[in-house]
C-alpha cells in the first residue's frame, strides 16, 4: 500500500506522524511525508534522514512553507499547500491519502482521503476564550476550508471520542468517522538511580490552552519545570514566579532525560484533544497529574490524579512530596495507563482502517 501522509512540525502532529509512518514503514507500506509550515527541526532532519536511509525504496519526504490551516495567512493554505500536494500525489500514485490538516480533504485527488482531527480552533476557542473569537476574515477562511475538506473527506478519525464530537458541534455533519487513540514508543535511556521531587510540564508554553498561569501562580511544595517554546512576554526569565523554571524548548532525547529525572507530569492544559507528552512522561516513569477536563478523563480514567483548580493542584502536590509511597502506586497506575497507548497498537488499527479504504492492496509487496 503506498500512503501519502500530510503533517506539521509543531508538536503532538509530528510525534503521530514519525510514529505511524515508521509503523507502516516496517509492515510494508510504501510511505511519502508532506511536511506543510515550518521546516523541519535538526532532530527531525535527522529522523527523516535516518527513513531515507534505512527505507531508500520506500520512503519519500517533502516540504512546503505553505501557512497551515489555523495560522494568520491562512487565505495560502489550501492554494499553495494544495498545489504542493497534487504535484507530489502525481509523482507518488499514493493508494490512499491521510492528512493532518483538514482542509486538504477537498483536493481532487483520485483516492480515498482520510483526515486526522488532531484540534482545531473552534473548540479550542470553547476552552480557551469563553467570550469567543472575534468575527474576522481569517476566522471566516479557516471555517470555510475546513468545512470542506470534512465534506469531501472519505472519512475523519480522532484520538479521542471527545475530540471527534467536538468537531461534529462545528462541522456536522462528519463522513465516516472512527477513534484511533494515539500511541508511543521512546527509545531505551539511562534509568535515574534517585529520581528528584519535581514536577515537568512540556509543549508549546506559548499556547494558552497549556494554562501555564496556573503553574505560575499556585503555592507548590516542590519545584516545577516547564519545557518548551517560552511565551514572548516571559522571554529573558528563567523564574516567572514561585517555583517555576522554564527551560526553553528541548529537542527530544532532552526532554525524555528530564522526564526520567522526575517524579511527577502535570498536564494543566484546559484543552487537550490526547496529550503525547504526559504519556511519554509515564512511560519514563512520571505518575501524571492532569487538570479534570473530559478529554483527559477518557484518556486516562483512574490511572492519573486530577485536579481542578490551584488550591487541589497544590494540596496534591503536597501530599505527593511527603508521602513515597502514595507516589510509588501512583506512578505505577500511570505507567499501566501509558502502556496501552502503544505504536504497535495505534499502527495495526491505522493500517486496518487504511486497507478497508483500499480492499485489494497488500501491504507487503510494494516497492516504491
Amino acid at each position: 500500500m503506498r500512503v501519502l501522509m500530510t503533517t506539521d512540525m509543531i508538536g503532538g502532529v509530528w510525534t503521530f506522524t514519525r510514529e505511524l509512518a515508521a509503523g507502516l514503514l516496517d509492515r510494508g507500506c510504501c510511505v511519502a511525508i508532506a511536511s506543510i509550515g515550518p521546516s523541519p527541526t535538526a532532530a527531525q532532519r535527522r529522523w527523516i534522514e535516518e527513513q531515507l536511509d534505512f527505507w531508500p525504496d520506500q520512503f519519500v519526504f517533502a516540504c512546503n512553507d505553505a501557512p497551515l490551516e489555523w495560522m494568520p495567512d491562512n487565505h495560502r493554505a489550501l492554494t499553495v499547500g494544495g498545489r504542493f500536494l497534487m504535484s507530489l500525489s502525481n509523482a507518488f500514485r499514493p493508494d490512499v491519502f491521510l492528512s493532518s490538516q483538514y482542509c486538504f480533504g477537498a483536493l481532487p485527488i483520485s483516492v480515498p482521503k482520510i483526515v486526522v482531527a488532531h484540534s482545531d480552533v473552534l473548540s479550542w476557542a470553547k476552552a480557551c476564550r469563553p467570550h469567543g473569537l472575534e468575527p474576522s476574515d481569517w476566522l471566516e477562511q479557516y471555517c470555510s476550508i475546513v468545512s470542506d475538506g470534512i465534506g469531501q473527506a472519505d472519512a475523519v478519525v480522532a484520538p479521542t471520542l471527545w475530540m471527534l464530537e467536538a468537531l461534529a458541534e462545528e462541522f456536522s455533519p462528519l463522513p465516516e468517522a472512527y477513534v484511533i487513540p494515539n500511541g508511543c514508543a521512546i527509545p531505551p535511556g539511562r534509568v535515574e538511580p534517585l529520581r528528584k521531587v519535581q514536577a515537568v510540564t512540556a509543549g508549546r508554553l506559548w499556547d494558552e490552552a497549556k494554562n501555564l498561569q496556573t503553574l505560575e501562580e499556585i503555592k507548590s511544595a516542590i519545584p516545577i519545570i516547564a519545557a518548551g517554546e517560552i511565551p514572548r512576554e516571559t522571554r529573558g526569565h528563567a523564574r516567572p514566579s514561585g517555583n517555576l523554571r522554564l527551560t526553553g524548548h528541548l529537542d527530544h532525547a532532552d526532554l525524555l532525560k528530564l522526564f526520567r529525572q522526575s517524579m511527577i507530569y502535570i498536564c494543566a492544559s484546559v484543552y487537550e484533544p490526547f496529550g503525547y507528552s504526559a504519556v511519554e512522561a509515564a512511560l519514563c516513569g512520571c505518575l501524571v497529574i492532569a487538570n479534570d477536563i473530559p478529554s483527559l478523563r477518557e484518556v486516562w480514567g483512574d490511572h492519573a490524579l486530577f485536579f481542578d483548580d490551584e488550591d487541589s493542584l497544590s494540596t496534591l502536590l503536597a501530599l505527593l512530596k511527603e508521602n513515597p509511597s502514595f507516589r510509588a502506586r501512583a506512578r505505577r497506575r500511570s505507567l499501566a495507563r501509558a502502556m496501552q497507548f502503544t505504536s504497535r497498537r495505534m499502527c495495526g488499527r491505522y493500517l486496518d482502517l487504511l486497507q478497508s479504504f483500499v480492499p485489494n492492496s497488500k501491504s507487503d509487496s510494494y516497492a516504491a
